[in-house]
């Protein structure tokens, strides 16, 4: 029995191009945790693996005019270190810091591989300790753009034409891999399989211009998935897992709408950079039914991969009314001007009782098998 505050191990950074962004989610939590529930302990990752403790000031991890935050070096190296009981962060100086010490649940807010990929789910299932957020398989498969698609093809989902491209692939024969996206109406979105934050990612507009950016995408990750470009809103919606053995939640759905303003999708620039770039609105403007379906579609989503915490599922809404799921994001954008917190806002829960709610989440689940 915890008879102090909880102590909440933040962990972000990390060894992907989306180091930064994790930067800027890390300072959103550490604004609004409620310090009187929470012992904070914030460890950074560099991009290089290094673990270093870092001040519970967030003012160094906020995106201050466009400047993108960077954990460059490991003035405290720190590691996890589990015991028969417990799990304590301990300096690997052998300096005194206060604040290294048991760890009662840890709050991975990382992005991309090496993150939200699974790696460091099973190193916190190996280490005994729990975490907000889904576990080693889902967090896998939901980072995984082929696998993802291959799990909702099987529970049903409608799920637009695509291609996937491996690395041994384009080494052994790219014209047959180009050959295999022949298929493929134009425009294609390329990108990187396992990547996020809208990294890597092309829209190809003619078939001379597909080499290029798989090229481009293959430096994110040599496995590449080609999609074909489905017309219809862009539709998502937060999901959170419900207590012990309740169904899962889904919130308001939200809409994005890319300015006509030298972005033609929704890129990382648009995403981070260009506060005029997009327009992010929820509740979006559907219909009663339509609503209702995409927040059901979301749940089953969610339920499919066998996710836990939280994730943002977002979908195509054709002219047609038919859902077509693009993706899952099992750990999202979680600043408090993301889409994910902004649709839980709307939908009655607001970011510093979301935070609570994934850390109360988290610390009742079993480790291991469940």
């Amino acid at each position: 029995m915890v008879d102090r505050k909880l102590r909440v191990l933040l962990l972000f950074g990390g060894r992907s191009s989306e180091h930064s962004v994790s930067c800027v989610t890390a300072a959103g939590v550490m604004h609004a945790i409620d310090r009187e529930r929470f012992e904070v302990i914030p460890v950074g990752i560099t991009r290089d693996g290094g673990w270093t403790l870092l001040d519970k000031d967030p003012e160094g991890w906020a995106l201050d005019s466009g400047q993108l935050p960077v954990i460059s070096t490991v003035d405290h190296p720190v590691q996890l270190s589990p015991e028969t009981d417990k799990t304590s962060l301990q300096s690997l100086t052998g300096s005194t810091i206060a604040d290294v010490a048991d760890v009662d649940v840890v709050f991975p807010l990382l992005h991309g591989p090496f993150g939200e990929d699974g790696s460091i789910q099973g190193m916190l299932e190996t280490a005994g300790v729990p975490y907000v957020g889904s576990g080693i398989a889902a967090s896998a498969m939901g980072m995984d753009k082929h696998f993802m698609k291959v799990v909702f093809e099987g529970a049903g989902f409608n799920v637009g034409p695509y291609e996937v491209i491996t690395n041994k692939q384009w080494l052994r024969d790219s014209e047959s891999a180009l050959e295999r996206c022949q298929h493929l109406e134009y425009p294609l979105f390329v990108k990187p399989a396992r990547a996020g934050s809208s990294v890597g990612i092309t829209k190809v507009d003619v078939p001379s211009d597909l080499p290029a950016a798989i090229d481009f995408a293959r430096a994110e990750d040599p496995k590449v998935i080609v999609e074909q470009g489905i017309v219809g809103r862009e539709i998502e919606c937060g999901v959170l897992e419900g207590r012990g053995s309740s169904a899962a939640r889904a919130s308001m759905p939200g809409e994005i709408a890319v300015a006509d303003n030298g972005h033609t999708f929704y890129d990382f620039e648009a995403k981070y950079v260009d506060g005029t770039a997009a327009q992010l609105s929820c509740p979006a403007q559907l219909s009663e039914q339509a609503t209702q379906e995409i927040r059901d579609l979301a749940v089953k989503a969610f339920d499919s991969l066998d996710a836990e915490g939280l994730s943002r599922v977002d979908f195509f809404y054709t002219p047609e009314g038919e859902w077509i799921i693009n993706e899952i994001n099992t750990m999202p954008g979680f600043t408090p001007s993301s889409m994910y917190p902004q649709m839980w806002a709307k939908t009655g829960i607001e970011y510093p009782e979301l935070i609570n709610e994934l850390i109360a989440l988290a610390t009742e689940r079993n480790i291991g098998l469940r």
